[in-house]
């Protein structure tokens, strides 16, 4: 039998009155949905990627803490940015966020238009061991 959970609110989640889940746990899998530069209260930070990156991650383990998965846990990444020439500067953010050999899978594109006219968009997907 699938079990379900359904992260809508948690600690340093972005409170906001969207119709989503911030991420949903089904058995062993964490499926985290796209996290933007949005801080607790639910409104957007603009800034450089690095720093729209840098709290879009933080949101993204959050969402994965809050549903009892962890870093380590993370198998798959996808990005989505607003302008590929910024691909460089999360690079640099990826590789400090997850060491060498331990890298998920990744994916990266460029968006027409992301939520807020944000620069960085980071989903995924997490796999506990049995």
């Amino acid at each position: 039998m699938n079990e379900k959970k359904y992260i809508t609110k948690g600690k340093g989640l972005p409170n906001w009155e969207n119709p989503i889940s911030h991420a949903v746990v089904v058995n062993n899998m964490c499926f985290v949905s796209g996290q933007l530069s949005v801080n607790t209260k639910g409104n957007y930070v603009s800034g450089t990627i690095l720093e729209e990156g840098k709290l879009a991650f933080s949101n993204f383990f959050a969402a994965l803490e809050n549903a009892n998965f962890k870093k380590g846990d993370v198998v798959f990444i996808d990005i989505a940015f607003d302008d590929l020439k910024d691909v460089s500067a999360i690079n640099t953010l990826y590789m400090e966020l997850f060491p060498e050999g331990k890298r998920p899978a990744r994916t990266i594109y460029q968006a027409e238009a992301l939520p807020f006219g944000g620069k960085v968009k980071i989903t995924g997907t997490a796999v506990k061991d049995l």
